[in-house]
């Protein structure tokens, strides 16, 4: 069977609901189409977050990553695009995107955009010895 690429997200239910914890997913594969040109942009998409009742289920995060292939798009408006569907879908307590595009005419782009739930406040920062 072959997999399509969809615009669909599936999620599941946070397993420890009780804690703050970081989930930390690489798209090192992810291609869109310049809306100028029509050549192929590559990236690698960072997407970090603290979930709150559920999680994003991985194969349709990849099958919606696969369905911007063919569509054109800025580097700003599809990472910003992504982070509001993936919000919309898990409605995380926090969640940062970061979109790092491939050099284009000597030149890197990164897009980082974040969604922080209204009622949720990040907990300080231990640091260890």
């Amino acid at each position: 069977m072959i997999n399509q690429a969809a615009k669909t997200l599936d999620v599941f239910d946070n397993p420890v609901l009780e804690r703050d914890y970081t989930i930390r997913i690489d798209v090192p594969e992810f291609t869109c189409l310049c809306p100028k040109t029509g050549q192929p942009d590559f990236a690698t998409f960072k997407i970090e977050y603290v979930p709150d009742k559920y999680c994003i289920e991985l194969k349709s995060l990849k099958l919606y990553m696969w369905s911007y292939r063919q569509e054109g798009a800025f580097h700003e408006a599809v990472t910003n695009q992504i982070l509001d569907d993936l919000a919309h879908t898990c409605n995380p307590r926090f969640m940062r995107i970061q979109g790092q595009f491939n050099v284009r005419g000597g030149i890197y782009t990164t897009v980082v955009a974040e969604h922080r739930s209204p009622h949720w406040e990040a907990p300080s920062l231990v640091v260890l010895p």
